[in-house]
C-alpha cells in the first residue's frame, strides 16, 4: 500500500475545486458467498475525475441497511494526478448482499476526513516485543523476535484458542535412489523453525490491518546448517472478523542437490486444559464437504451405551451432559476407553488421501478409510472453550499436502498444516538430465533443433524461484457444526471477490482500450465469441484431465500437444510447461475483463500466482527475469524479461485492490534491466561481437526486452512507487531513443544504459543508417498492450507520446504490409515474419486510430486467412474436443489435438482486440 499523498504536488488537480459524485456498483464474482470474513477489492476511475485528498468514499448494501465501514487507498494514478485505481476493504459482514454501491464524492476545496475506527473497528497496539491486533472478535499477538510468529489468539471473552504459531521445515542432504540405498548414512537430516527478522504493520488499520513478518528458517538445537529459505508472511485481519488470511511466500535459496525439502508447514498449539477428553473434538476434512467426526475419547459404538443424548451431543460437537447422568456402566469405565492423541491426513496425489490415527508415539497407527480429494480445513478444539480451524486454499490441487493433529489428549494439542507433506518423497529440484554432453553453444543449438530446449550448464537452477500459498485461520468459540465447517471450507477455497462490472471497467479505460464487451451482433462475431468460450473452458478442463496440479506446477499450463501419445509434451524440452509463452496470461485476463466470468477469474488468478513466482527469479543475479518454457519451470537457459513481464500481473494487482505480494513482485522487475550487463539473451547466436559488461550499455530487443521493462516502468509510475521518478525517466528516455533510430521499432534492438535510461543505436548499426531487424516474437509478449496504455497515459497532446504513436503505428502497419510497401518505406522487405493471425491486432490498431476501413478489412483477412501454420486457428477448425479413452490413454481425456497454447494465446488476443478496434467492419469482410 502506497502513501496516499506523497506526490500530490505533481497533481494538476491539487487544490482544484471539483464537484462530482459517482455511484459504482460492485458485485460478487460468482455466487454470493455464504460466509464473509472481510474483503479487499479494487475499483478504476476515469482520468481527471477525482483527487484522493478531497474525495470521500462510502459503500452501502442493496438491502437498505446502514452504510458499511470502508477503508480506502490509492493503488494507481493517472498522469495528471487524478485517481486511476483505488483499493478498498470492508469488514466481516453478518448480512451479505448480492452487490454493493461504492460512492465517490468530491468535497470541492475541502480535504477528506481521516475516518477513524468506530467501536466496531480494529485496534492495534505495538511495543518492542509484539504487535497486538484486536478485530472486535479476536485478539492476535504477533511476536517481533524469536521463532513463534503468533504468540496467542484470543476470543472476545479472553479465551486463548491458539498460541505459539510457527513455521516448521524438514530437509535432507540427499536422496536414496532405491530401497537398498536407504541405509546410506551420508544423508543428513535437519529440522528448522521460523526465525523472525522484521515485523511491520500497515499504516491504515480502521477496517483492515496487515501484519507482515519476514525472516528465514533456522535449524533447531543440535543441527548445523545456515539460516535459509527466506519467508514473507502477510496476515490480513478485518474488523468484526474471527478469521485471519495468511499469504505465505517462500524463496528457494539453497542447493538443489543438497537442500531437499522433505516437509514444510505451519504449526499452532491449541490449549485444551480443562476440557474433558470426551468433549475434545477433531474434525478432519474429506471429500465434497464431508468431514470425519471424532472425539479424542469416543463414547459412541461402545459395548455399553452412555445414552442417546450423550452420544448425539458428542457427535455434534456439543458439550455432553454431566458425566454423572450417564449410564454408570460407561462412566465407571472411562479409563479403559482409548484416547486418540494423533491424526494424520496425507494428500500425496490429486486423486487420493490417506487418513490414520494413533493413541500416542510408539504405538501403531490405525488406518481410517481415506478418500480422493480433501478440502483441506481441519479443526481441533473443545465443545466448551473452542479451538482453531486451519485450512490451505487449493489443498489437494497443490499436493503433496497434509494435515496433522498431535497431542490432542494432553493439555496442549497441535495442528500442523503441511504445505509440503513429510509423508511424500522430498521436493526434487535437481535438473532432470545431466546435460547429455551439451558443453558448447554449437551442441546446445543443435539439441534445440530436436527437443526445442535451450540448455546450458548452470542455468537449470531453481535458486531464486518462489512459491506463494494462502492459508486461513478461523477462530471458533466452540466446536462448529459440520455445515459451518463446510461453509468455512468453501470460503478457504474460493475467497469472496468483489468487482465492478465489465461495462464500467471498460468505460474508465483504466486497463486499456484494447478490449471491448462481447459482440454477438452478427454471425461472424458470434462464432468468434463461441470460440473464445470454447478455449477458456477447454483449458480449465485440461487442468483436470491432465492433472496439472502440484506444489510447484499448479497454475501453469502446457505448451504443445503430442497427438501420437494423446498427451501434452510434458517430457520434451521446450514443449512442456508454458511459462507464459506468447502471453496466455494476457488472453485469460482480457477475457475475464470483458465477460466477468468467475471461472475465468479463478483460472487467471491461479495463473498469475504461479507464473509470477515459480517461473521468475526473485534473488541473485537474475532477479526480476524469468525462464523460457520447458520440462522444469526453471530448466531452460533462456532467462528473459519477457517471462516476468509486469503487464501479466497488472490486471490482478489492480482488480485485487493492490495485492501486496504481487506489488512486491512488480517492484522486483525494476531491477531486471541490470541483468543485461551480466547476461546476454542472444549470446548463443550473436554475430556482432558485443558482450555484456556490468555498468555498460547493453544490447536489448525493442520488442520482448523493452516491452517488459516499459511495462514495469509504467506501472511503477502509475503506482507512484518509491522508484517512480526513475521509472518515468527511463520510460521517457527510451521512447525518445527509439524515436531517434532511423527505422524506429523496425530496428529491432538498441544499446540501453540502465544507469541513465538512454537508448542508442544497436552494435550492428552504430551510425544509425537504418537497420531492418524485426522478429516475429517482438509484439507477442505484451508490447501492444504496453504501448497502447503508455499512449493513453501520456495523452494525445504530449510530444513524447506523439513520437511514440508515430513509430508504433508504422510498425503496426508495415509488419504485415506487402513486400513492396516495406521496401518503399524501409529500403528492404522484411524477412522472418510469422504469427500472422496474432499480428492482425496490430493492423487493426492502426486501422482504428486512422479510421481506415481498407486496413480494417486487411486485419480481418489476416485474422481469418493468416492461420496457415501451427501458430494460428482457422474458422473451420473443429472447435470441439474428442473423448479419448480405453487402452490408448492413461485415463480418459478430452483431446483437441489441433490446439497449441501459442495459437490459443494469439488467436484469443487477436480476436478480442480486433473486435474492439475494427469489430464494426467484420460484416463487410467476405473472405
Amino acid at each position: 500500500m502506497r502513501p496516499l499523498s506523497v506526490w500530490l504536488t505533481l497533481g494538476a488537480l491539487a487544490g482544484r475545486a471539483i464537484s462530482s459524485t459517482d455511484s459504482i456498483d460492485v458485485h460478487w464474482v460468482g455466487d454470493t458467498p455464504e460466509h464473509h470474513a472481510g474483503t479487499t477489492f479494487g475499483l478504476p476511475w476515469p482520468q481527471g475525475k477525482y483527487n484522493f485528498s478531497n474525495t470521500d468514499f462510502t459503500i452501502s448494501g442493496k438491502s437498505g441497511e446502514d452504510t458499511v465501514p470502508l477503508q480506502s487507498w490509492v493503488t494507481g494514478y493517472w498522469r495528471d494526478g487524478s485517481i486511476k485505481w483505488t483499493g478498498h476493504a470492508i469488514p466481516s459482514l453478518d448480512t451479505i448482499d448480492n452487490e454493493y454501491t461504492v460512492t465517490a464524492k468530491s468535497l470541492g476545496g475541502r480535504s477528506r476526513a481521516n475516518h477513524s475506527p468506530d467501536s466496531d473497528g480494529i485496534t492495534v497496539a505495538e511495543n518492542k516485543q509484539e504487535v497486538k491486533v484486536n478485530t472486535g472478535k479476536i485478539t492476535v499477538s504477533f511476536a517481533k523476535h524469536g521463532s513463534h510468529i503468533v504468540n496467542s489468539i484470543r476470543t472476545s471473552n479472553g479465551q486463548v484458542v491458539g498460541e505459539k504459531g510457527k513455521l516448521v521445515l524438514h530437509t535432507q542432504s540427499g536422496v536414496a535412489e532405491d530401497i537398498a540405498a536407504r541405509t546410506n548414512t551420508s544423508i543428513n537430516y535437519f529440522d528448522f523453525e521460523s526465525k523472525i527478522e522484521d515485523v511491520s504493520v500497515s499504516k491504515e488499520t480502521s477496517v483492515r490491518t496487515l501484519v507482515t513478518v519476514r525472516g528465514k528458517h533456522q535449524v533447531v538445537a543440535g543441527g548445523d546448517h545456515d539460516d535459509w529459505l527466506p519467508f514473507i508472511l502477510r496476515f490480513y485481519l478485518y474488523a468484526n472478523s474471527d478469521s485471519m488470511r495468511l499469504v505465505h511466500s517462500l524463496v528457494f535459496d539453497g542447493k538443489p542437490d543438497e537442500d531437499l525439502i522433505s516437509g514444510l508447514g505451519i504449526e499452532f498449539q491449541v490449549p485444551l486444559a480443562g476440557e474433558e477428553l470426551y468433549n475434545r473434538h477433531a474434525r478432519v476434512p474429506g471429500v465434497a464437504g464431508g468431514y470425519l467426526h471424532e472425539a479424542i475419547q469416543g463414547i459412541t459404538g461402545l459395548r455399553r451405551d452412555p445414552g442417546e443424548e450423550v452420544r448425539s451431543a458428542q457427535y455434534d460437537g456439543k458439550a455432553t451432559p454431566n458425566i454423572s447422568t450417564w449410564d454408570e456402566r460407561v462412566s465407571s469405565r472411562m479409563q479403559w476407553i482409548p484416547v486418540w492423541n494423533d491424526y494424520k491426513l496425507s494428500q500425496l496425489s490429486p486423486d487420493g488421501f490417506t487418513l490414520k490415527k494413533r493413541t500416542k508415539p510408539g504405538q501403531g497407527w490405525v488406518n481410517i478409510p481415506g478418500g480422493t480429494r480433501s478440502e483441506g480445513l481441519i479443526y481441533l478444539g473443545g465443545a466448551n472453550q473452542g479451538g482453531l480451524a486451519v485450512g490451505l486454499r487449493d489443498f489437494w490441487k497443490k499436493y503433496p499436502t497434509g494435515l496433522d493433529i498431535s497431542d490432542a489428549g494432553s493439555d496442549t494439542g497441535r495442528i500442523t498444516l503441511w504445505l509440503y507433506s513429510p509423508e511424500a518423497a522430498p521436493l526434487d529440484l535437481r535438473p532432470y538430465h545431466d546435460g547429455m554432453g551439451e558443453d558448447t553453444y554449437e551442441k546446445q543449438l543443435d539439441a534445440l533443433e530436436i527437443t526445442y530446449e535451450d540448455y546450458e550448464p548452470g542455468f537449470n537452477t531453481p535458486y531464486g524461484i518462489a512459491r506463494t500459498s494462502e492459508i486461513f485461520i478461523h477462530v471458533l468459540a466452540q466446536t462448529p457444526s459440520s455445515d459451518d465447517l463446510v461453509t468455512l471450507s468453501n470460503h478457504v477455497n474460493e475467497p469472496p471477490v468483489l468487482a465492478a462490472t465489465p461495462e464500467y471497467i471498460q468505460e474508465t479505460k483504466a486497463l486499456g482500450s484494447y478490449w471491448a464487451l462481447p459482440d454477438t451482433s452478427n454471425a461472424k462475431a458470434t462464432a468468434i465469441e463461441n470460440n473464445l468460450d470454447f478455449l477458456a473452458t477447454f483449458y480449465q478442463g485440461q487442468i483436470e484431465d491432465r492433472r496439472w496440479y502440484g506444489f510447484l506446477d499448479y497454475g501453469d499450463i502446457m505448451h504443445t500437444y503430442d497427438e501420437d501419445r494423446h498427451t501434452w509434451r510434458y517430457d520434451i524440452g521446450g514443449y512442456a510447461w508454458d511459462n507464459s509463452e506468447l502471453s496466455p496470461d494476457l488472453f485469460f485476463w482480457q477475457y475475464f475483463l470483458r465477460t466477468g466470468r468467475a471461472d475465468v477469474y479463478r483460472f487467471a488468478e491461479t495463473l498469475t500466482r504461479h507464473t509470477s513466482e515459480v517461473d521468475v527469479y526473485h534473488i541473485g543475479d537474475w532477479k526480476g527475469i524469468g525462464t523460457r518454457h520447458g520440462v522444469q519451470h526453471f530448466a531452460d537457459s533462456a532467462k528473459q524479461v519477457r517471462i516476468s513481464q509486469p503487464q501479466y500481473r497488472k490486471y490482478f494487482y489492480y482488480l485485487s485492490g493492490g495485492d501486496e505480494r504481487v506489488g512486491e513482485l512488480l517492484e522486483e522487475t525494476l531491477d531486471a534491466d541490470k541483468t543485461y550487463g551480466i547476461l546476454d539473451p542472444q549470446r548463443k547466436v550473436r554475430e556482432d561481437g558485443w558482450t555484456p559488461k556490468p555498468g555498460q550499455p547493453a544490447a536489448i530487443s525493442l520488442g520482448t526486452d523493452w516491452a517488459g521493462l516499459a511495462g514495469g516502468w509504467l506501472i511503477e509510475w502509475e503506482r507512484r512507487g518509491p522508484r517512480w521518478r526513475e521509472a518515468q525517466r527511463k520510460l521517457t528516455s527510451t521512447v525518445q531513443g527509439i524515436a531517434r533510430l532511423k527505422n524506429g521499432f523496425v530496428t529491432g534492438a538498441g544499446l540501453y544504459s540502465a544507469s541513465n535510461g538512454t537508448l542508442l543505436p544497436p552494435p550492428t548499426d552504430p551510425d544509425n543508417e537504418g537497420l531492418v531487424a524485426i522478429s516475429h516474437l517482438d509484439a507477442v509478449f505484451g508490447l501492444p498492450e504496453v504501448v497502447s496504455e503508455i499512449l493513453e497515459y501520456w495523452g494525445e497532446e504530449n510530444e513524447v507520446a506523439k513520437t511514440l504513436k508515430a513509430i508504433w503505428l508504422d510498425y503496426c502497419y508495415y509488419y504485415q504490409a506487402t513486400a513492396e510497401e516495406q521496401e518503399a518505406r524501409y529500403g528492404k522487405a522484411f524477412s522472418g515474419t510469422s504469427l500472422i493471425q496474432g499480428h492482425s491486432r496490430l493492423t487493426a490498431y492502426y486501422a482504428s486510430l486512422h479510421d481506415n476501413a481498407t486496413v480494417a478489412l486487411r486485419a480481418w483477412d489476416e485474422f481469418y486467412n493468416g492461420a496457415d501454420d501451427s501458430d494460428g486457428l482457422t474458422a473451420d477448425a473443429p472447435w470441439k474436443t474428442e473423448r479419448i479413452n480405453g487402452s490408448a490413454v492413461l485415463i480418459p481425456v478430452d483431446e483437441a489435438a489441433w490446439l497449441s497454447t501459442n495459437a490459443v494465446s494469439q488467436y484469443g488476443l487477436a480476436a478480442i482486440q480486433n473486435l474492439a478496434f475494427v469489430g464494426g467492419d467484420l460484416e463487410k469482410f467476405d473472405g
